[in-house]
């Protein structure tokens, strides 16, 4: 295994803003490659889930982004960027049902302001950097047990 902090695993994928045709797809390649090094089930879903809540609010809320997924000594780490509006006040956006989608979202279903809480419920620790006009940087980070899964790549 190689020495702690060294990437085993880096991947990086494209999110675009309001292409909702492909929402979705970069969660369900990161669940792909963590169910095909053998993580377990749970993890996985905890991951699926963090990645999922996050490119979903790229599409929805941000400009164009990337999703990082890397694969390290005992973590797996999501960091997402993008160069959209910004969140402009994180501790309420934190909150549950909290939400800035417009009409046409909410008719698509989205909207419920259950994103960042959900990652915040599934992840190990969330760090929300934003501001108004500043893009948003969140990193994700979730610790792999004993029962996590082969760590060799």
């Amino acid at each position: 295994m190689p020495a702690h902090g060294i990437p085993q695993l880096k991947r990086s994928f494209k999110i675009e803003a309001r292409d909702f045709l492909r929402a979705g797809e970069v969660s369900l390649q990161v669940q792909r490659t963590l169910k095909n090094i053998g993580f377990d089930e749970e993890l996985v879903r905890r991951v699926a889930i963090c990645a999922y809540e996050a490119e979903m609010n790229v599409v929805l809320h941000g400009g164009n982004g990337v999703l990082t997924l890397t694969i390290h000594s005992g973590n797996i780490d999501l960091h997402v960027v993008d160069d959209g509006p910004g969140i402009e006040n994180i501790e309420l956006a934190l909150k549950e049902g909290y939400s800035t989608a417009t009409p046409e979202q909410r008719e698509m279903g989205f909207g419920a302001g259950m994103g960042l809480p959900n990652i915040k419920k599934n992840a190990d620790s969330l760090e929300v950097e934003s501001g108004k006009g500043a893009g948003t940087h969140l990193k994700v980070m979730l610790k792999v047990t004993k029962n996590g899964g082969d760590m060799s790549v």
